[in-house]
C-alpha cells in the first residue's frame, strides 16, 4: 500500500512538473511572441538590396529569414503596393492610387484598413506610430482616426534622426512603420544599373542600422520582431509601374527570437505578407477577408499558409497572367 501511494505520489510530482514545461514550450510559438512589431519601407528598392553592399543589412538578418524574390502587386506604383503591404489585401480590393492617398485623408471605416486599425482594436492604449518620406503614407494610407503618432519628413537622413529621437525618448510602440524614399528618387533619376541609385541604397542601409541599434541601445529588439520591405523595383531606364523582372521582385526580410536563422520565405512569398507576419507576432488574429499570408521558412513553429484566394480571386487570376509575362521579360 506504502508503494503503491509513493508511486502515485511521484507520478503527480512528475506530472506537476511536466505539465508547465509543456504549457511553456507552448507559449514559446510565434503566434503573439513579439512585443514590438518594427517595420521599415525602402521605396522603390526592389531586389536590389542584393546587389549593393550592404553591411546593416547583413548582420541585421543574418540570424533572420531573407527573401529578394518576393511578389509586389501587378501594378509596380507606390500607393498599390503600401495600400498592399499595410493592408494585406490585393490593390483591386483597397483601392489607393498615388493620386487617392495623397489627397484624401483615410478613416479606419473603410472596407479594408491597415493592420494599424487592428493593432489599435487589440491594443486600445497602445502606442502606434508612422514616419514617413512620402506623405501620402500619413495622409491617405495610415488611418487618421486611429491615434498613431504620424510624423512626415521629406528627407530621409532627417527621417532618420527623427526615428532614433524617438525612440530614444522611451517610445516603445506595439506596431512601428517607417518609410524611406530617396532610394526611389534616385531611380527616376537614373535607373536600377547607375551608381547613383545603387549607392543610395547603401546609404539607406546606414539608416536602417542606425534604427536597428538604437532599438537595441533601448532595449526593444529582444521582443520585437523587425522587418524591411520594398514596394516596387525600377527599370534599367528609370521608372516603375510595368511587369519586368526588376520592377516586381522585392524584398522581404525579417529577423527576432522565433524566425528561422538563415530563413528564406518559400518561392510564393509577397510583399503583402507583411501584414499576416505582423499581425501574427502580435498574437491579433487577421480577418478572413486577407489575402496575405504567413509564409513557410519564416517562422520555426509554423508550415507555412496556403493563400487565400477565395475574396481575392480576380487578382490570382491576373497574378498568374501576370507573372507569364513577368517571365518573359526577366532579360530587361
Amino acid at each position: 500500500m506504502k508503494k503503491a501511494l509513493s508511486f502515485v505520489l511521484c507520478f503527480v510530482l512528475l506530472l506537476s512538473l511536466t505539465v508547465p514545461a509543456f504549457a511553456k514550450t507552448a507559449e514559446t510559438g510565434s503566434f503573439g511572441a513579439y512585443e514590438h512589431v518594427i517595420i521599415l519601407g525602402v521605396d522603390g528598392a526592389g531586389r536590389f538590396f542584393n546587389e549593393v553592399d550592404t553591411p546593416n543589412f547583413d548582420r541585421i538578418f543574418k540570424n533572420g529569414a531573407v527573401d529578394h524574390t518576393a511578389r509586389t502587386e501587378m501594378i509596380t506604383v507606390s500607393a498599390q503596393n503600401w495600400g498592399s503591404i499595410l493592408g494585406g489585401v490585393s490593390y483591386l480590393r483597397h483601392g489607393l492610387t498615388n493620386s487617392v492617398a495623397e489627397s484624401k485623408e483615410r478613416s479606419s471605416s473603410v472596407k479594408y484598413p491597415t493592420i494599424f486599425k487592428y493593432a489599435r482594436e487589440a491594443f486600445p492604449e497602445a502606442e502606434l506610430a508612422a514616419f514617413a518620406n512620402w506623405s501620402a503614407i500619413t495622409v491617405g494610407i495610415v488611418e487618421n482616426d486611429l491615434n498613431v503618432k504620424k510624423v512626415q519628413i521629406s528627407d530621409d537622413e532627417l527621417l532618420t534622426d527623427a526615428i532614433c529621437e524617438y525612440f530614444n525618448a522611451g517610445n516603445a510602440p506595439k506596431l512601428f512603420f517607417g518609410h524611406f524614399d530617396s532610394v526611389d528618387h534616385e531611380g527616376h533619376r537614373h535607373g536600377s544599373k547607375a551608381p547613383e541609385y545603387l549607392s543610395q541604397i547603401a546609404i539607406v542601409d546606414g539608416y536602417i542600422g542606425r534604427i536597428y541599434d538604437t532599438l537595441a541601445e533601448n532595449g526593444l529588439l529582444e521582443n520585437s520582431l523587425f522587418i524591411v520591405v520594398s514596394d516596387h523595383g525600377q527599370t534599367i531606364s528609370g521608372g516603375h509601374g510595368g511587369l519586368t523582372m526588376r520592377e516586381t521582385n522585392t524584398v522581404v526580410a525579417a529577423t527576432g527570437k522565433t524566425v528561422i536563422p538563415g530563413g528564406s520565405f518559400d518561392k510564393n512569398t509577397r510583399n503583402r505578407d507583411v501584414s499576416a507576419i505582423a499581425l501574427y507576432a502580435l498574437g491579433i488574429e487577421r480577418p478572413d477577408y486577407m489575402s496575405s499570408r504567413i509564409p513557410a521558412n519564416l517562422f520555426a513553429d509554423t508550415a507555412g499558409e496556403k493563400r487565400n484566394v477565395k475574396y481575392d480571386l480576380v487578382d490570382t487570376i491576373l497574378s498568374g497572367i501576370s507573372w507569364i509575362i513577368t517571365l518573359c521579360t526577366a532579360w530587361i
